[in-house]
């Protein structure tokens, strides 16, 4: 059928029709001349349409539109964060500092840089749909085989895809309350039931996702080591025991972003082609290319093979490929951000205990605040902060979100937080 651009969009041979016949009712209800342009004398017709006539016009409108499943239609309009572009713009000018996204601001390594610009020249081509270099790389890196190992769009494309491959309406996931919310929203995207565990003492809690895990039947948990957004973590020999007890048929993400900045004895020894565990790994964190979005999972082969019947096979693009290869053989320049990182967390760390705050020990490149009070107070702090132009975040959900979370910036990014925490803390004591 035909399809014309009215004053409700795209609209149907049926619904103009019946469009025309409710002008013309109004027309005779109103008493103005047939001899006359439809509308030229009624500046709103539908003021006058008889109400049945309406209903029915509506209701062909409403069949004309996409006809989006009733998983999309339940869904609400939202997104886990929302970005510090977007604030900018509400705010109207930039922000001064950068530090509430868990951004690496000492960036990539220049080879990679230069990796990334000589590829841009080149960006007419497609990327490589097997990321065969890339992956020969990490698998010599990680001393396994290519075909454990998937790359994709950042963490969050590869759980995204993970979601899709293991949930659909129903299925059951286990989480922590808290815990990185784009999980969530991948599984509430595929219609999963999430099931949550609170934090004890601001660390996720192992034993706990577990036993939820075995009662529910869940078929999948997520647990990030370190965590996001506390900064904890648990040695690895906590996660290799925890690993061996997953229930049959459910199977443990391991969220390891941050890995990097974690201390010795973090990193569990896990057999690759254990069918009970995947790990996400990234390349935005350590290696400071947040912005190219190169994520990669290491699991056993046939989990890692599944991958290959739903992934967006040109998702990476070339650029991006080039830099991460390059980033993953300049280990110097890893070794140097960590250095930079940890000197950083030592001094947030000390401008908070020089305005009566603690932090929450942390294994990643940002620190929790603890402002002392409930989630309203922490909350008017960090808005202080943001309208001084100092980007920050804080966790969602009680008791986490007393804190607000500074990342590991430059010296002068710490600075300004120095000299902007006494008032915002003044400033919400005040409220």
């Amino acid at each position: 059928m035909q399809q014309k651009v009215g004053c409700y969009g795209a609209q149907s041979g049926s619904v103009l029709f019946l469009q025309t016949l409710c002008l013309i009712a109004a027309k005779v209800k109103t008493g103005l001349d047939f001899t006359a342009p439809i509308g030229s004398k009624l500046r709103d017709p539908w003021a006058f349409t008889p109400l049945p006539l309406m209903a029915l016009y509506h209701y062909l409108c409403a069949m004309s539109k996409p006809r989006y499943t009733q998983l999309v239609e339940s869904l609400p309009a939202s997104v886990p964060f929302v970005g510090p572009e977007t604030q900018e713009r509400a705010r109207g000018g930039a922000f001064a500092a950068r530090l509430g996204a868990n951004e690496n601001v000492f960036g990539p390594s220049s080879m990679a840089i230069e990796a990334m610009q000589k590829a841009a020249s080149e960006i007419w081509q497609y990327g490589d749909p097997t990321s065969f270099d890339l992956r020969a790389a990490l698998a010599d890196h990680h001393a396994i085989a290519p075909e454990n190992i998937v790359v994709g769009e950042g963490i969050d494309g590869l759980l995204g895809y993970l979601v899709r491959m293991l949930i659909g309406p129903g299925d059951k996931v286990v989480t922590s309350d808290g815990a990185y919310p784009t999980f969530n929203y991948h599984v509430a995207g595929f219609g999963g039931t999430l099931l949550k565990t609170p934090y004890v003492g601001d660390h996720e809690d192992p034993a706990a996702l577990l036993e939820l895990a075995g009662q529910q039947n869940a078929k999948l948990i997520y647990f990030a080591n370190p965590d996001n957004p506390m900064g904890t973590w648990h040695s690895a020999d906590v996660i290799e025991e925890m690993i061996s007890n997953v229930p049959d048929g459910c199977l443990l993400v391991l969220d390891e972003a941050y890995i990097e900045f974690a201390p010795e004895g973090t990193v569990p020894k896990v057999e690759i082609n254990n069918p009970k565990v995947i790990r996400m790994r990234t390349f935005s964190k350590g290696y400071g290319m947040a912005g190219a979005r190169v994520g990669y999972a290491l699991g056993a082969r046939d989990l890692i093979g599944q991958f290959e019947k739903i992934r967006n096979h040109f998702g990476m693009n070339r650029a991006a490929q080039a830099g991460a290869l390059a980033a993953l053989g300049d280990q110097d320049w890893l070794a140097h951000v960590r250095e930079q990182v940890a000197r950083g967390r030592a001094t947030i760390a000390q401008i908070a205990e020089e305005n009566g705050l603690s932090t929450v020990p942390s294994a990643t490149n940002f620190v929790a605040i603890d402002c002392g009070q409930d989630g309203v107070f922490a909350k008017a702090v960090l808005d202080d902060l943001v309208a001084s132009g100092l980007f920050v975040r804080m966790p969602f959900v009680a008791p986490q979100n007393r804190c607000i979370r500074v990342s590991a910036g430059h010296p002068e990014d710490l600075e300004l937080l120095r000299g902007l925490l006494p008032k915002a803390l003044s400033a919400a004591l005040a409220r």
